[in-house]
């Protein structure tokens, strides 16, 4: 039988429920093209659920016509690992923020990460507690003066990507939410990516934090403050790209590449396949108002690592006990190993 199938629109993929974000919220962009993404991708609506825990960013399964689950603080990630490990079938998108999946969540995240389900995790990191009126979150930076840090945070922030890497992480990005076309791209190799995909997005709170990111999407100074990576290309950034990152052992070097002569093609060329030089790109995490050498904020696909997930492992496993015919409780509780007492 020919499918028939004609792709849907992202009107198709838009709820009737009016988004309620602040004016100027970041999450409007993650939104679009969250919906610009499924409908390029061809996915029907009936074949789609967006899991989310509790703050700003966790509204999304209200804002997008699919299958939904608003869960509990921190639990998105465990919902959605249940509803993945028994439904294989569907294409299970999970909306976090960095509160929600970092302070509460965190263990969630970092087992989810680890087991590799086949799971979309788009998480929005704004370095504050927006629903809750601007505590200090994970990732918020130390000095920042919140109504939780009057005096300044003193708690060293959760580098997102380190993090994700160190958990086993086999998808890793992170984009900025201005950046609408490079997201949309981002998010339609995560779901083509078999196993957990980590996008991390830098999305500003234009009520209680903004400004948080404004050195990276800042005209005046975004050229010098952040790395666009690209498969196979050099590490390029900079007015007209005319600085470089060159490897000295396994310590990154800004290299100026109109005084010292240095070609592109001694560059770092980016491999999303290489783990070492991954986790080195995830320590690219300076303060960019700090005086010395700064290096660039790398965005873009950090790394992707082909494993097996969690569920055709599971799946894998009962198919096989299955093989030995039906079995009795007992022989279940007995195990391989019982005793005789005389």
């Amino acid at each position: 039988m020919t499918d028939t199938h004609t792709c849907m629109t992202a009107k198709d993929f838009t709820s009737n429920q009016e988004p309620k974000w602040c004016p100027g919220c970041g999450d409007f962009m993650v939104l679009q093209q969250l919906k610009n993404a499924m409908a390029e991708l061809c996915l029907k609506t009936e074949e789609v659920v967006v899991v989310s825990g509790i703050g700003c960013s966790s509204r999304l399964p209200y804002y997008i016509n699919t299958y939904g689950v608003h869960g509990i603080h921190g639990r998105a990630m465990a919902m959605a690992s249940g509803l993945k490990a028994a439904r294989p079938d569907l294409s299970v998108w999970v909306g976090t923020g960095d509160g929600d999946a970092l302070s509460i969540g965190g263990n969630h995240y970092i087992h989810t990460v680890r087991r590799n389900l086949d799971l979309n995790v788009v998480l929005f990191n704004n370095e504050i507690y927006g629903l809750t009126k601007g505590q200090y979150s994970p990732t918020s930076k130390v000095g920042l003066r919140t109504v939780t840090s009057p005096n300044g945070v003193v708690d060293h922030p959760i580098n997102t990507i380190a993090l994700t890497l160190g958990a086993g992480g086999t998808f890793v990005a992170r984009v900025m939410d201005r950046d609408g076309k490079m997201m949309k791209e981002i998010f339609k190799r995560a779901h083509n990516h078999k196993g957990t995909s980590i996008v991390e997005i830098y999305q500003n709170c234009p009520i209680f934090n903004d400004g948080a990111f404004g050195p990276f999407s800042d005209k005046e100074r975004k050229d010098d403050t952040t790395l666009y990576l690209e498969q196979g290309q050099p590490l390029v950034f900079g007015a007209n790209g005319s600085k470089g990152i060159r490897l000295d052992g396994f310590k990154p070097t800004v290299i100026d590449l109109e005084a010292s002569g240095v070609s592109k093609d001694d560059l770092w060329i980016h491999d999303e396949n290489d783990l070492i030089k991954a986790n080195i790109l995830s320590r690219f995490f300076d303060d960019p108002n700090s005086t010395g050498e700064f290096l660039p904020r790398p965005f873009g696909i950090f790394y992707v690592e082909d494993r097996f997930t969690y569920e055709a492992a599971l799946d894998a496993q009962i198919d096989k006990a299955q093989e030995k015919g039906e079995g009795t409780l007992e022989e279940l509780l007995a195990g391989n190993s019982t005793w005789t007492i005389n």
